[in-house]
């Protein structure tokens, strides 16, 4: 299994930017896709963007393609979400997922075995 250590979140003007990190200790990490979900508050999770195992595919929601970028470092066993042009929509907990690679789809969240413990993102107007 693998252990995912999310942060990098908090409190930031519309916008403004924020990068995301997730630690990955445990297995291979490179053996995994990656994604990262977000749940606002009274509102169920959301797909955000995903990452395939070598980064050549990545995904996003519509909401957020443009503004946000996937990114990973196997080498570090990291994985990054940098957060552009940020609106108080975006505001909710984000959270880092990880699944064997070709586990099922990138952007549902019962692909997903492993989930980081979620750090808030805060924008205000």
């Amino acid at each position: 299994q693998v252990q995912l250590v999310d942060s990098g979140g908090g409190l930031v003007q519309a916008g403004d930017s924020l990068r995301l990190s997730c630690a990955g200790t445990g297995r291979t990490f490179s053996n995994f896709q990656v994604a990262w979900f977000r749940q606002a508050p009274k509102k169920s999770r959301e797909f955000v963007a995903a990452i395939s195992w070598n980064g050549a595919g990545t995904y996003y929601a519509d909401s957020v393609e443009g503004r946000f970028t996937i990114s990973r470092d196997n080498a570090k066993s990291m994985a990054f979400l940098e957060m552009n042009n940020l609106n108080p929509e975006d505001t909710a907990i984000y959270f880092c997922a990880a699944a064997q690679q070709g586990g099922g789809a990138y952007t549902r969240s019962d692909t997903y075995r492993y989930w980081g413990q979620g750090t808030h993102v805060t924008v205000s107007s």
